[in-house]
C-alpha cells in the first residue's frame, strides 16, 4: 500500500478490525519510510443497479453521490459519520431488494426520506425540500404530515 504522505510503498498494518457485520475491514497502517500512520478501509464491492433518472437517462450508481446528499442534509446536525455510513448501507440493501439491474430515482429519494425522518427532522426537511422542489409551503406542510413508515439504521 502506496503511503498517502511520502509515496513509499513500504507500508505495515498494525491493526486490522472487522467492520460493518464482517463485510469491511478496518487497516491501521503505518509508513515504514516517514513513519506517519493512516487507516485504510476494505469493503466488498457489489453490483449496484443502474439508476432511472426523471428525464429518462440512466446512470451507474454512484454511492459517493449518495454519500454527499445525505452529507449536506445532515450538515451541522448532531449525526455521527458512522450513523450516516450505516444509512448508507441499508439504504443499498434496500435498493438492491427493489432491484439487482434497475431502481429509479423517486424510489431511492423516498428511501432515503424515511431513513432521515427517522434519524433527524431537520435533516429529514433539508433532504425533502430539495428532492421534492416544493412550490410553496402547503406542498412543505403536507409531505411533513404524510407518510409515517420510518426506518431503522440500526437494522
Amino acid at each position: 500500500m502506496k503511503c498517502p504522505f511520502c509515496e513509499k510503498n513500504e507500508t505495515k498494518v498494525v491493526d486490522s478490525r472487522l467492520l460493518k457485520e464482517g463485510f469491511s475491514v478496518r487497516r491501521r497502517r503505518k509508513c515504514e519510510g516517514c513513519a506517519r500512520r493512516f487507516t485504510t478501509y476494505e469493503t466488498i464491492e457489489i453490483q449496484m443497479p443502474a439508476v432511472a433518472k426523471m428525464d429518462g437517462r440512466r446512470e451507474s450508481y454512484r454511492r459517493d453521490k449518495m454519500r454527499s446528499s445525505l452529507d449536506k442534509a445532515c450538515q451541522k446536525r448532531p449525526i455521527s459519520t458512522d450513523q450516516i455510513e450505516r444509512v448508507v448501507e441499508n439504504l443499498e440493501k434496500n435498493i438492491l431488494e427493489i432491484s439487482d439491474k434497475e431502481v429509479t430515482t423517486k424510489e431511492i429519494g423516498n428511501l432515503v426520506m424515511k431513513y432521515l425522518r427517522n434519524l433527524d427532522p431537520v435533516a429529514y426537511v433539508r433532504f425533502a425540500s430539495v428532492y421534492r422542489k416544493f412550490q410553496d409551503v402547503d406542498e412543505f406542510v403536507n409531505e411533513l404530515k404524510g407518510d409515517e413508515t420510518n426506518y431503522n439504521i440500526d437494522k
